[in-house]
């Protein structure tokens, strides 16, 4: 058999999915392949409709089965995880085993939350929820929480994998608390069911495989600690490279808080003697953090130094009691009051540490009280250090090329500088012809938009805009505040004429889960949808349901946020601008991501719209403008809205919308759409693959009603991915759109904490 090269390889790839060959495509696979072969890093922005997961996944294919090493592949959602896992690689591996004589293989590499238990299913640990697996009524002792942990036991004794996502319907969070431990809860190498457990045979599959897909705070952790807990490898892809640096600062963000010491405390209970002492340190500490305001600190106050002090003491010398005596077994029981120690005592010793990159703040939770965080400022050095070491990196992404030039990115992951290691960035463009397909309009005749809500005039531009269009548009808000005003003011202003007879629906972000508001807005043309942050990236509505993309106003960070605010004044010092570094460039990302919910395909049409007029006035408006899809710019209003009515007037019909298919044991499609990101609100409107028969979803925690809100699936798993990136109860608030009194009940039912990250566990 001759040996085939990267054309046919990527040729049989495009034919096995039914594609066609794009130039984009396979100027990054060529370049890829490259970068592989040099040992050069490799930045590369590929656009919407380029299909960039098949311009890595084949020269990483070929790579791994001529060294015999996998590749990884890391993600920043769920989403693109199941999308490659479930999706792309079936059809590459199918594609590609006639040319190379075997069939690639794959896995999927996760954290031990996601897995069951064995020895705690067998009962040795102790039970979160007292009582929940005694003999006697189900519904008396737990409710609905009874009920879905003996569902759980049940389905123990079927999986072949222990694989939470594998479980269809799902359970909560609380109830899959009860089965699965953490990483520092796990006994490792000591438990006596080791030889069961469904983490370590899937890492000891996981070895022999072509590629292995993960996401980017699991890779991160692997290289920071150096733990290996992925294979030995020389290729790395970063898709979504856009998130990396949130989601490792997010990894590596860590908290201390009154609650913990209590928890800590009482998890330690009758095993150590000195255990109360953390519960009158934690007592102490609330006490000081009550008087401090919130904020960052730019120093750590006596007070809270001699709190953190006493709580550092204590805990180390809890951690001491708890250990075993020679010679005798870890019980599951004292492993987990040493992990819940060990944490506190590690995250107050940090804080005292004051190490030169870390940003301390106080933060006033409504639900948790004052709850001290600190951060690193920078994971540049980190990111350079250690994710670039040993090994070939490609990052690739929509969005990387910020301002025209991806400096900007390079230096937030430690490229730039002395020191730096080589890379090459490559823009291979999109298939699109955006100047021909998109109009980009600035209404510079709108006022600067103030902190007192949006003006009559935007209101004005707003109806005047979407009436051309005749709905069809996607409004992106700046906070849910304004969101909701837009969509309050627009309802009452189409129902008071008679002219539009009910014509035009306006959706809300909030109104019911993301996935179906984007489903009902793809469906029927005449729906415009309203919302915030998760709207801005990943909602996929190819087609006339979405001809008019508006924005109210430049995204830039929270003045008071601690990091971006540390970040521009380190920059300050250093005679940079700061601005320019961390907002500018932070608004930059959001808009290019915004704007790119226009052009889906090679023959959508429409107009995204900007109603800040900042983004032609302001001296850093041609970065932004940079940033964006080179659609065609106008200032001109009674051009965009004659363009907007002969699109609505030409429009064809709306594009077939299928309901969310179900995800199999085997990866195969069986459970939620490739397309619909289950927790960052990333939905593919037009999937279109037939829906496997699935038993229909359980009444369970997740369709429990909490204060009058009924919760769904998505909203809890959109809950449980905001925890993990470190949101507080007002961020989650804004970002599910609910009362925060509604969060705070439904954390608290799912076990969960916001703010802390406490779920993202990555190990």
């Amino acid at each position: 058999m001759s040996v085939p090269t990267l054309d046919d390889l990527l040729a049989a790839a495009v034919s096995g999915v039914k594609g066609s060959e794009r130039p984009g495509q396979v100027s990054m696979a060529k370049a890829v392949a490259h970068a592989v072969d040099s040992g050069e890093h490799l930045l590369v922005q590929a656009g919407t409709g380029t299909g960039k997961s098949l311009a890595y996944l084949v020269p990483a294919v070929q790579h791994a089965m001529e060294v015999g090493k996998p590749a990884v592949v890391a993600t920043a959602t769920l989403a693109l995880q199941a999308q490659i896992v479930d999706r792309d690689m079936p059809r590459v591996a199918d594609s590609l085993a006639p040319l190379l004589g075997r069939r690639p293989t794959y896995a999927i590499v996760k954290g031990r939350r996601n897995y069951l238990c064995t020895h705690k299913l067998e009962g040795g640990f102790p039970d979160d929820e007292e009582g929940l697996f005694g003999v006697g009524d189900v519904d008396q002792q737990a409710g609905w929480l009874g009920k879905e942990v003996v569902r759980l036991r049940e389905w123990a004794d079927e999986t072949e994998s222990g694989d939470r996502d594998e479980l269809v319907p799902g359970v909560s969070e609380r109830a899959w608390r009860q089965v699965s431990v953490s990483a520092h809860e796990c006994l490792g190498g000591r438990c006596p069911m080791v030889a069961e457990c469904f983490v370590e045979r899937s890492r000891e599959a996981a070895k022999g495989v072509d590629v292995i897909v993960t996401n980017h705070s699991f890779m991160a952790i692997d290289a920071f600690e150096g733990r290996q807990m992925l294979p030995e490898h020389d290729v790395l892809v970063v898709d979504e490279a856009h998130e990396l640096v949130d989601r490792v600062t997010a990894t590596i963000t860590d908290e201390v808080t009154p609650g913990m010491a209590r928890a800590a405390a009482k998890r330690a209970g009758r095993q150590a003697e000195s255990s109360e002492s953390i519960d009158d340190a934690g007592t102490f500490l609330e006490s000081v953090l009550d008087e401090l305001p919130e904020g960052r600190l730019t120093g750590i106050p006596d007070n809270l130094g001699l709190a953190l002090a006493r709580l550092r003491d204590t805990t180390r010398q809890v951690t001491t009691e708890l250990k075993p005596p020679p010679g005798q077994e870890v019980d599951g029981a004292r492993q987990v009051a040493r992990a819940a120690v060990e944490e506190l005592h590690d995250n107050a010793s940090r804080v005292l540490e004051q190490r030169e990159l870390d940003v301390v703040w106080v933060n006033k939770d409504p639900r948790r009280g004052s709850v001290l965080r600190v951060a690193p400022m920078s994971v540049a050095m980190l990111v350079r250090d250690k994710v670039f070491e040993d090994r070939t990196v490609i990052l690739t992404s929509a969005t990387l090329e910020l301002g025209g030039t991806f400096d900007a990115v390079a230096g937030t992951i430690g490229l730039r500088g002395e020191g730096a290691p080589t890379w090459t960035g490559l823009d291979v463009g999109s298939p699109f012809d955006y100047p021909q397909q998109g109009i980009a309009y600035v209404a510079k005749h709108l006022p600067p938009p103030g902190r007192d809500g949006a003006s009559p005039e935007m209101f004005d531009e707003i109806e005047a805009l979407v009436r051309a269009a005749g709905g069809r548009t996607l409004g992106l808000f700046s906070s849910m505040r304004a969101a909701r005003a837009a969509t309050d003011e627009l309802r009452q202003r189409l129902a008071a004429d008679p002219s539009t007879d009910g014509e035009v629906a306006v959706l809300c972000q909030g109104e019911d889960q993301i996935s179906t508001l984007v489903r009902q807005f793809a469906r029927d043309p005449r729906t415009c949808l309203f919302g915030t942050l998760s709207l801005w990236q990943g909602v996929d509505v190819p087609g006339s349901s979405c001809q008019l993309v508006i924005i109210d106003r430049i995204p830039f960070p929270r003045p008071d946020d601690p990091l971006a605010s540390a970040r521009s004044q380190a920059i300050a010092r250093m005679g940079g601008n700061g601005f320019m570094a961390v907002s500018a460039t932070h608004a930059a990302l959001r808009l290019a991501q915004g704007a790119g919910r226009l052009i889906r395909r090679g023959d959508d049409r429409g107009v995204v719209a900007f109603l800040d007029s900042r983004m032609m006035s302001a001296r850093y408006a041609g970065f932004l403008q940079r940033s964006l899809p080179p659609f065609w710019p106008t200032s001109d209003r009674a051009l965009v809205l004659n363009a907007l009515k002969r699109l609505d007037e030409t429009a064809p019909p709306p594009e077939d919308v299928a309901e969310p298919a179900l995800r199999g044991l085997t990866g195969a499609v069986r459970g939620t759409a490739m397309g619909d990101a289950e927790t960052t609100g990333a939905v593919d409107a037009t999937d279109t693959r037939p829906v496997a028969t699935a038993p229909p979803p359980a009444p369970a925690a997740r369709t429990a009603v909490t204060q009058g809100h009924a919760w769904t699936a998505e909203e809890d798993e959109e809950l449980r991915d905001g925890v993990e990136l470190g949101l507080d109860l007002e961020e989650l608030s804004e970002s599910l759109e609910l009362p925060s009194e509604v969060i705070a009940a439904r954390l608290e039912g799912l076990g969960l904490e916001p703010g802390s990250g406490s779920m993202l566990d990555l190990d």
